[in-house]
């Protein structure tokens, strides 16, 4: 029995059809170059904002779609059915809301429509060398000054930094205040004095990500650079928004098993060892019957959380439990999955070897999965 999602409609099947056309003409075709530059090529941003998918499901009013989350999250999976982890459209999203949640009017109007038409690549910077998942302990600062605020600091392990036109700092505004001193600044990079690219990180996957350093020495912004306009909403903005970002990575998550999954069946059913192929040999259909079991829970588990962000009712605590157990779920899926591929598992030009890469660091970024599960307890 075919399942389908109680989100899904015919609307979202065009969407869907339209997506995987686009995924598979601009995106599938190039990530070999993309793995070896480093980087999607900015074009492909370009083309995404005539497409419609970079802000799916922001209001049309803004430049968006004007979609539901159902739209993102159908252009998520798309993207993770046909492999690719390079073009940070995540991240890219994840920014847009930030501004649309939580910034003024006038920033709205001045940015949104530029992330939709790709005209502006979008990052976040929050994980610095010394603070990663705690966010209180960040050093960079934004101090105010008579002609706006002076950014100090470097930022690591952001996505997008190399492309990015726009990027989301999290610095203090107050350095004694602890949460109550940290304000989200909106730096524009292009001719901006003071900032630096790093170069991009050598990771174990997602290698077409570029995922760099960031450096702001002295970096001038206009006053009206804070987010929302008010200096210290910074760490309740963070904690508002962070519950998108982390059901975004559940999303990909199952369509990671998803894709995992069906991969190995193919293999399997092709494979001989022992003059049979592998699927007719009990361990196999044994693990491969767990994994459809796993994936089937995940499935529907997924489907609530779309539904709940759909109706503005997901909360802080159901979304930490889909980002740490999916993500947990899928690095265990695909490592069974490999598995069943031997010696060819191992080897990069199989899809299931890079997923395995790829899997891997999303226990960790979105905040990592022990921090979860202490915001989950917190719960109880």
């Amino acid at each position: 029995m075919h399942y389908t999602s109680p989100w899904m409609n015919a609307e979202l099947e065009g969407f869907r059809d339209a997506i995987r056309r686009f995924v598979a003409a601009e995106v599938a075709p190039h990530q070999e170059r993309w793995s070896q530059q480093q980087h999607v090529d900015r074009e492909l941003w370009h083309k995404g904002g005539e497409m419609g998918m970079l802000l799916a499901d922001i209001p049309v009013e803004y430049g968006g779609s004007g979609g539901s989350f159902a739209h993102q999250a159908v252009v998520f999976e798309e993207l993770t059915y046909a492999g690719d982890m390079a073009f940070g459209i995540h991240v890219h999203a994840i920014v847009a809301h930030y501004i649309l949640n939580q910034g003024t009017e006038a920033q709205k109007q001045k940015y949104l429509p530029l992330l939709a038409s790709g005209e502006m690549v979008a990052a976040i910077a929050m994980s610095e060398p010394g603070a990663g998942s705690d966010l209180k302990g960040i050093r960079s600062t934004a101090l105010r000054s008579e002609a706006g605020y002076r950014i100090n600091g470097s930022k690591i392990f952001i996505s997008n930094g190399y492309l990015a036109d726009l990027i989301v700092v999290v610095a203090k505004t107050s350095p004694d205040a602890g949460a109550k001193g940290i304000s989200l600044m909106l730096v524009e990079t292009r001719n901006c004095p003071g900032f630096k690219v790093g170069r991009i990180l050598e990771k174990i996957g997602q290698k077409g990500q570029d995922t760099c350093e960031l450096f702001f020495d002295d970096v001038l912004v206009p006053a009206d650079a804070v987010l929302g306009g008010v200096e210290g909403e910074g760490f309740r903005q963070l904690m508002t928004e962070l519950p998108y970002e982390r059901t975004i990575l559940g999303v990909s998550a199952v369509a990671a098993i998803e894709r995992a999954l069906q991969l190995t069946v193919e293999h399997v059913r092709q494979r001989k060892a022992f003059g049979q192929a592998l699927i007719e040999m009990q361990n196999t259909r044994f693990v491969l019957a767990e994994i459809k079991t796993e994936a089937t829970i995940a499935r529907t588990f997924i489907d609530r959380c779309i539904a709940d962000m759909m109706e503005g009712r997901m909360d802080t605590e159901l979304a930490s439990m889909a980002k740490y157990w999916l993500s947990d779920l899928q690095c265990k899926v695909i490592d069974q999955c490999l598995q069943l591929f031997g010696g060819y598992g191992y080897m990069l030009e199989y899809p299931i070897a890079r997923m395995y890469a790829d899997a891997r660091v999303q226990r960790i970024y979105g905040g990592a999965n022990e921090i979860m599960k202490e915001i989950i307890a917190r719960s109880l």
